[in-house]
């Protein structure tokens, strides 16, 4: 190197580095807010009821998401359920969890819960709310 040519310095290269870090991080902060604005309006919260959070009690208690997926969370026992509602609706649901154990052979029993109709009704109003949460089409697989 000449005498002309200073080269990298150590400064340049700490101006870099903190100058990268904080646009990075001011980046990295504004995609955040970005994303918690767009929330409530893709978790569709609004029609969250007292239905809808009794019915993922229901979820909860009986442990549903050890054999199903739900929004392609949980087991892959059985099949995704995020999309019922939309496939099967309301009253195939519910005739579905009073049938159980179908005793098929070949296919993994569900345990029967003895919901009552009530128990039914507010399962199926949290199938409903989770079909429409806005998961840009996830999972892509219809049947998880």
């Amino acid at each position: 190197m000449g005498h002309g040519q200073a080269g990298f310095t150590k400064q340049m290269a700490r101006n870099v580095f903190y100058g990268g870090s904080v646009f990075f991080a001011l980046l990295f902060a504004a995609i955040v807010f970005h994303s918690e604005q767009r929330i409530p309006q893709r978790s569709n919260s609004a029609a969250i009821t007292p239905q809808v959070v009794a019915g993922k009690k229901i979820w909860e208690t009986r442990n549903c998401i050890g054999c199903h997926t739900l929004l392609g969370e949980g087991a892959y026992f059985a099949p995704e359920l995020g999309n019922v509602y939309l496939r099967r609706g309301p009253d195939f649901i519910k005739a579905w969890m009073k049938i159980q154990p179908t005793h098929t052979p070949g296919r993994r029993q569900m345990p029967q819960f003895n919901l009552n109709e009530q128990q039914l009704d507010e399962l199926v109003e949290f199938l409903k709310w989770t079909s429409q949460v806005n998961t840009e089409k996830w999972p892509p697989n219809i049947e998880g």
